[in-house]
């Protein structure tokens, strides 16, 4: 069995739904175990525990919230050792267009190492039904490439 991590802040609460989203897909796969966890309360134990990473996070300002990046500088040094090389990708609820959030996201995982496995998935504005389906499918598609062994 493979275990596949979660890890979103929210603010308003559109992260949350696509986090949930996100969850309910990832779910689909029998194969995968699905741990949803919010950055604050992520820990050094969970990156451990997981085979895969999602990082969910509103674009605060042109980049992720600060919840987020408070999770990357408490387990990014003591991380070292182990070397993760895990597979990550990332959902963003942005008011803008997210490539910000993107960028640090991707600068900061690559230190790690964790390994991108999927272009992002940006919801622009209202958090709609399209949202929410593309995140099912977003996680679903994390869940089953972790239990193929694609990734």
């Amino acid at each position: 069995m493979k275990n596949l991590l979660i890890i979103y802040h929210s603010q308003s609460g559109n992260t949350e739904k696509l986090a949930q989203a996100v969850l309910h897909g990832c779910q689909q796969e029998t194969a995968v175990s699905t741990k949803l966890i919010s950055a604050f309360d992520a820990r050094l134990e969970d990156l451990i525990w997981a085979d895969g990473l999602l990082f969910g996070t509103p674009e605060n300002f042109g980049t992720m919230s600060g919840a987020l990046k408070d999770f990357f500088d408490r387990t990014y040094y003591p991380a070292e050792p182990y070397e993760l090389n895990l597979p990550y990708g990332i959902f963003i609820s942005a008011g803008n267009d997210g490539t910000g959030a993107v960028r640090e996201i991707d600068r900061i995982a690559k230190g790690y190492p964790l390994r991108k496995i999927a272009e992002p998935l940006i919801a622009n504005g209202d958090i709609s039904s399209g949202h929410i389906d593309a995140s099912k499918d977003f996680g679903h598609a994390m869940a089953a490439g972790l239990a193929l062994g694609i990734f």
